[in-house]
């Protein structure tokens, strides 16, 4: 029961990594056209769109922390693998138990992130702040503190489930088109 329990856990933290991914893609997509209009406005007409700064900062974070998750799933996450690859050949449990401390500090790190930016989000719903230029063009900020936090507690979860797999790889967690192919 807990093996399926997990595994179900798994399905769900998955199909939510490859949604904000998905979700991420289409921000960076609308951010191309803003931008090419931008350039078009500025070039054709000498009328650049107003906000394009704004946007293009929102957009950022937006698409880090949205695509997040997807990265941590598949193993993609900007980390020096070198002394665990030399450990790994000479001592692979001494490397899997250093990768599985990695993982759990990398858990604690992204729960304390989304632990600190729930509060800020409830805030800012609260009070409607925003950024940009009033009168010109503004955003508001609860959206950016929202994609903060859920990015960070997916991105949690993940770890968590790479630490209770005992893998840095788990087949729970990776999907198959991540695999190496076997020959």
């Amino acid at each position: 029961m807990l093996k399926s329990a997990f595994a179900g856990l798994s399905r769900v933290a998955n199909f939510l990594a490859i949604s904000t991914n998905t979700l991420g893609t289409l921000v960076v997509l609308a951010l191309v056209m803003v931008l090419n209009v931008d350039v078009i406005a500025r070039g054709l007409f000498n009328a650049p769109l107003k906000g394009t700064y704004e946007m293009v900062q929102f957009s950022v974070v937006l698409i880090v922390f949205l695509q997040l998750p997807d990265v941590v799933r598949v193993d993609r996450l900007t980390r020096s693998d070198g002394f665990l690859s030399v450990i790994g050949n000479r001592r692979p449990g001494v490397a899997a138990n250093m990768r599985r401390i990695i993982n759990a500090v990398s858990a604690i790190f992204m729960g304390l992130i989304a632990y600190i930016t729930f509060p800020e989000f409830l805030h800012m719903w609260d009070t409607n702040d925003y950024f940009g230029v009033p009168g010109l063009f503004t955003l508001p900020w609860w959206p950016v503190k929202l994609v903060i936090t859920v990015g960070t507690a997916l991105s949690c979860l993940i770890f968590v489930l790479k630490v209770v797999s005992a893998q840095d790889r788990p087949a729970l967690v990776r999907t198959p088109e991540h695999d190496e192919p076997r020959t």
